[in-house]
């Protein structure tokens, strides 16, 4: 199967901006306690797609942000919805309510909300991290996928599959459009990947390092201060979620080496982990989730300009791919 993009006067012509509406076929992850409506407006606004993270929001909270996106921007933008969200029935309503044009759900399974998404015109798009579930999920009607690697920040696929390996798998697998996700934070990753068969990138770690993020100044700092290695994949016994290793993530090292049942490593991260360190910007007992990319990410700048970048450097990559 071949699937066309052409560069126009604007950005880029290819099945995923024909079906976001937008210039760029760039898109900004949906993350816990870093994207709220700043930074979905500010990246919209800049020609790509800005999501919502919903999963660390309460109903109320969801519709505020989402007001506030629709007061800060005029260009198409999302929500990202984990599917295991304890109110996903009222997020849903309030995404209805609102008028959302746009829905990336997550965690879950695609047949249980794409169907009343749709009835109200809502495009949805599905999250994967196997060339299985990315055909489940063309069975059960999303409009698009995002295949996520290994190498992404936040909450995994259990087969550890890298993105490399898993874009092209997912392309055999499905007919519908297909996002790239996981370490991704360049033109030439965004080119890399739709060398492989990807129609758009989702970015996330290279977004958190920006102003409008919603994460604490100090998880930004400690994610420019990353170096290879220093993320690893854990917790594999509860979800897999990948962490900048701190003090909290020895305890947890220390604990799965010694076998710790489910119900202790449950307890061990408690409450609020992510939110601790994240959000409150405690660096030794908080929960640091970020893709293995930040180890290349060196400075905090704004959203418009990590687009304006990531554009710049595919079109002369795209160019001249030999040249670096």
């Amino acid at each position: 199967m071949t699937y066309t993009g052409a560069f126009t006067e604007t950005g880029f012509d290819n099945r995923i901006t024909r079906l976001f509406g937008i210039q760029y076929p760039i898109i900004q992850a949906g993350m816990i306690w870093a994207s709220g409506w700043k930074l979905a407006s500010a990246v919209s606004n800049a020609g790509g797609l800005g999501i919502i993270g919903a999963g660390s929001m309460y109903p109320h909270v969801l519709r505020e942000h989402i007001q506030q996106c629709k007061q800060a921007t005029n260009k198409p933008f999302a929500v990202n919805l984990p599917l295991l969200y304890p109110n996903i029935e009222e997020h849903v309503q309030t995404i209805i309510e609102e008028k959302v044009p746009i829905v990336f759900t997550s965690a879950g399974n695609p047949k249980t909300w794409t169907a009343k998404l749709k009835e109200h015109g809502i495009i949805v798009v599905h999250v994967v991290s196997s060339a299985k579930f990315a055909k489940k999920c063309e069975e059960a009607g999303v409009d698009a996928v995002v295949a996520e690697g290994f190498e992404a920040g936040g909450h995994n696929g259990r087969e550890e599959t890298t993105t490399l390996c898993l874009i092209p798998a997912v392309r055999q697998a499905i007919s519908i459009p297909l996002i790239a996700a996981g370490g991704i934070a360049t033109g030439r990753g965004m080119l890399a990947v739709m060398a492989l068969g990807a129609e758009g990138a989702q970015v996330g770690s290279r977004f958190v390092c920006t102003p409008e993020a919603s994460s604490h100044i100090h998880f930004k700092e400690a994610i420019i201060a990353t170096n290879e290695g220093d993320t690893v994949l854990s917790l594999k016994r509860l979800t897999p979620v990948r962490l900048i290793k701190n003090d909290f993530y020895n305890k947890v090292a220390e604990a799965e080496s010694k076998a710790a049942t489910t119900e202790e490593l449950q307890e061990l991260l408690g409450r609020g982990r992510a939110k601790k360190g994240m959000f409150e910007g405690d660096m030794i007992e908080g929960e640091l989730e970020i893709g293995q990319v930040s180890a290349i990410i060196k400075d905090i700048k704004p959203a418009a300009q990590v687009v304006a970048d990531m554009w710049t450097e595919f079109k002369a990559a795209a160019k001249d791919p030999f040249s670096y």
